[in-house]
């Protein structure tokens, strides 16, 4: 997943950074330059992809806020040549997940609506450039939220499909077959790009088969992660879930540890005293993990 690192922090609002991956300023030049005939003013040209900028954020901003709203945890976005990124760690319920991703192409929805309105009404009355401006919005929220629907991994789609599946098939299957199913999803989306000969397309097929398989091996780490016995001397302080019992953790020198059964890596002798939830994904001193049998 892309990170903030080669990112430029914009700002933060309401705890939630934004950052902006310095590849986007490259395509953003490359994008107006390729559609300056657009509009009879460049100027046109540039305010249609930064509203594309704009819009990207208010459907990443739908994911995090949606996250928050059902207790999970939502602090950083994104924002990058195909997209952008809400890291979300909704609570590990089907709902929450559902509700977390289906918030992002709900913005484009509730966009659609006053762009539909803006062109029509404009449409003949004003300059032919504001028209061609609000059909250009259209498309973009009515693109982004039809793309985003299709049921690949990871697209939202794909994620909303899995939630859906963890209803019926539980959390590590449901994850292992939309998965499976992005993966179909990728090959069919690099035919198209390759068809039409469209690069985009084809990067974006790529990334969405990277993001699949790690989903597809996750799913069965998480599978192993559930069958496993637990420490029942303890419970996250967050999610009340018990920690398994195995070398679930990692040391900063890569190596697998248990650290409620040995705090202490075998291999570099460092302390591991804040675990991370496998469950939930927040972090919390070894000392707040303890209960009472």
């Amino acid at each position: 997943m892309p990170t903030n690192r080669g990112s430029l922090k914009l700002f933060e609002l309401r705890g939630i950074e934004v950052f902006l991956h310095w590849s986007w300023l490259i395509v953003a030049v490359i994008e107006i330059m390729l559609r300056r005939e657009r509009y009879a003013s460049l100027a046109w040209n540039i305010a249609a992809y930064l509203s594309l900028f704009a819009i990207v954020l208010l459907h990443e901003f739908g994911h995090a806020l949606a996250c928050r709203s059902v207790g999970g945890k939502a602090d950083r976005i994104v924002l990058w040549p195909l997209g952008g990124i809400a890291y979300v760690l909704p609570p590990p319920r089907p709902g929450a997940l559902l509700w977390s991703i289906a918030a992002g192409p709900l913005v484009n929805l509730v966009l659609f609506v006053p762009s539909l309105l803006a062109w029509r009404l404009t449409e003949g009355a004003v300059s032919a450039d504001l028209t061609k401006y609000f059909q250009a919005l259209v498309f973009i929220n009515a693109g982004l939220f039809i793309f985003n629907c299709l049921p690949v991994y990871p697209l939202d789609g794909g994620q909303m499909l899995r939630a859906v599946l963890w209803f019926f098939v539980g959390r590590s299957k449901s994850l292992l077959y939309a998965s499976l199913f992005g993966l179909v999803g990728a090959v069919a989306f690099a035919g198209i790009g390759i068809y039409f000969k469209n690069f985009i397309i084809v990067a974006i097929a790529v990334f969405g088969a990277m993001r699949s398989w790690a989903a597809a091996r996750g799913a069965r780490a998480l599978e192993a992660l559930l069958a496993a016995p637990v420490h029942a001397d303890a419970a996250c302080p967050a999610c009340a879930e018990s920690p398994p019992q195995g070398l679930f953790w990692r040391c900063a020198c890569g190596a697998g540890m248990d650290v409620f059964q040995m705090p202490l890596c075998t291999t570099c002798n460092r302390l591991s005293l804040t675990p991370m939830c496998p469950h939930c994904g927040q972090s919390h001193p070894v000392e707040r993990w303890q209960r009472a049998l």
